[in-house]
């Protein structure tokens, strides 16, 4: 026993976790539009694979539902058999920007933009489950799924079907919402499985006209890449998707690293070495044509508190979905599928992040407005490029905002007038600087002074020089210019 000294903790959490991990592994696979079965190979695969790697010892991978919506286009554009290569192509990136060190520089990533993007697919996630809830054809736009809500629900009334369907997925939720107001004796089972299991219980008992699971076997769904699948690597459009694939699962593993880090008095997390965890976790997802994985906070933050100690847990949870996958097949059946869209509702409602849009908007207003930018983008058109226009709204931002610069005029009424220009004069400022000193009266002579600024690029350096040539053109006596000091770094440079 000294051997695994947290043997019992880490045999106890993998329990709770294989209890998340199931209903969210195959609600995930169906809402991507894929066999519930990949879902379950994800699952094993991030225990099993990702699990015995080192990285962030208590994060949990799987097939997460912010991964849902990339999926779902994917499949829909370049079909089921396609996947696998996207997911080892993506694996394979992950591999390469691990090894070459890019892991940490995730963490600079606006967090405003994450927030957005999850947003976004919690809303797209939200507005396509509800038409699963009622057993009816989602639309394929973000936006035709939220237009599409009102004529939705007036066919549901109209069909006796649609509304029992309806009934099991609303049922699934409120199990879900109410479930942490029970006692914690109740509370140990998690509020997901119970969903489902209450679900399939009263579907069965009323013989209810519901659509549940389809099931075809763990190795009937295996699908490694073929010659065809792969000669569409070829194709630049699926470039675009592999891409997508391979930085947001990145970006969405390691924001969840780092939540997952404040959680518990742990080692921390290794940021590159979790980068090449999670690619040789999607490289083997690939070759088997499963879905992409990524780390979840859900069955990570219930690792943690069922008191995982080290990694064993989280290999031990893939061990028992192996083991569930293998030997009950037959259970996945029995569940109703409109109880896994009220599951996937729940997650999506999870992810729109209402307290920091209210917390940004009264502190960092700017911020607030990246984020539901990034969101509408996400809802408008795809996820790849809500989150492009999210970051590139990010950069334009800070590139402002360190532009920032002040010039002050000083005209005593004679003599000289003197001008002090202090921050960061860059070109996106030049317009407003040039306006200003253009303005100064064109017979006095002028003091420029630009010690204030730190920092003067060569664009501004150019133009300041031109206009002090053409305000002295008229006989008037030279501007005077007096230089930035240099920074300490320079200083430096110049002295090595």
């Amino acid at each position: 026993m000294t051997k695994f000294p947290y043997l019992r903790q880490d045999f106890l959490a993998s329990i709770v976790v294989f209890l998340v991990a199931v209903p969210l592994c195959i609600g995930v696979a169906v809402a991507s539009g894929v066999p519930a079965e990949l879902g379950l190979i994800t699952g094993i695969v991030g225990g099993l694979v990702t699990g015995l790697m080192r990285g962030s010892s208590l994060q949990v991978s799987g097939p997460a539902a912010g991964m849902t919506v990339l999926v779902f286009e994917a499949v829909s554009q370049f079909g089921v058999a396609a996947l696998g290569v996207i997911v080892l192509m993506a694996g394979l990136l992950q591999l390469a920007m691990g090894f070459l060190g890019i892991g940490r520089w995730f963490r600079a990533i606006s967090v405003s933009v994450v927030e957005g993007m999850l947003c976004g697919i919690g809303l797209v996630i939200i507005a396509g489950q509800i038409y699963a809830a009622a057993g009816l054809k989602a639309p394929e736009t973000g936006i035709g799924k939220i237009a599409g809500l009102p004529g939705a629900f007036t066919d549901a009334l109209g069909s006796t079907e649609a509304l029992t369907s309806l009934a099991i997925g609303a049922g699934a939720i409120a199990v879900i919402a109410l479930w942490k107001k029970l006692p914690k004796a109740v509370q140990s089972v998690p509020g997901a499985l119970a969903a489902v299991v209450l679900a399939t219980l009263a579907t069965l008992a009323f013989n209810l006209p519901v659509a549940t699971v389809e099931v075809e076997g763990l190795l009937g769904v295996i699908q490694p890449p073929g010659t065809e699948a792969l000669s569409q690597l070829a194709s630049p459009a699926i470039w675009g998707t592999i891409i997508a694939f391979a930085l947001i699962a990145s970006a969405e593993s390691l924001f969840s690293a780092a939540a997952v880090d404040r959680l518990h008095d742990g080692p921390r997390t290794q940021y590159n070495k979790e980068m090449i965890a999670q690619g040789a976790g999607n490289t083997v997802c690939g070759l088997l044509g499963a879905l992409p994985m990524t780390a979840v906070i859900v069955r990570s933050s219930a690792n943690v508190s069922a008191g995982a100690k080290t990694k064993a847990s989280r290999v031990l949870h893939g061990v028992w979905l192996l083991l569930f996958a293998a030997a009950m097949p037959w259970a996945l059946a029995l569940i109703p599928l409109p109880a896994l869209a009220g599951i996937l509702v729940h997650a999506g409602w999870k992810l729109i992040p209402f307290r920091q849009v209210v917390a940004l908007w009264r502190a960092h207003k700017g911020e607030a407005l990246i984020l539901v930018v990034t969101a509408v983008s996400i809802v408008a058109v795809n996820m790849f490029e809500g989150v492009l226009i999210g970051l590139a709204l990010s950069v334009v931002k800070t590139a402002w905002e360190a532009s920032h610069v002040k010039l002050e005029v000083i005209d005593k009424g004679a003599g000289p007038i003197q001008a002090y220009l202090s921050g960061n004069a860059t070109f996106l400022r030049l317009p407003k600087i040039l306006d200003s000193l253009e303005s100064l009266p064109q017979d006095r002579p002028v003091e420029l002074d630009l010690s204030g600024l730190h920092h003067l690029d060569h664009a501004c350096r150019t133009a300041l020089e031109s206009w002090a040539e053409r305000h002295s053109a008229t006989g008037t006596e030279p501007v005077k210019v007096t230089e930035p000091e240099p920074s300490p770094e320079a200083e430096k440079v110049t002295a090595a």
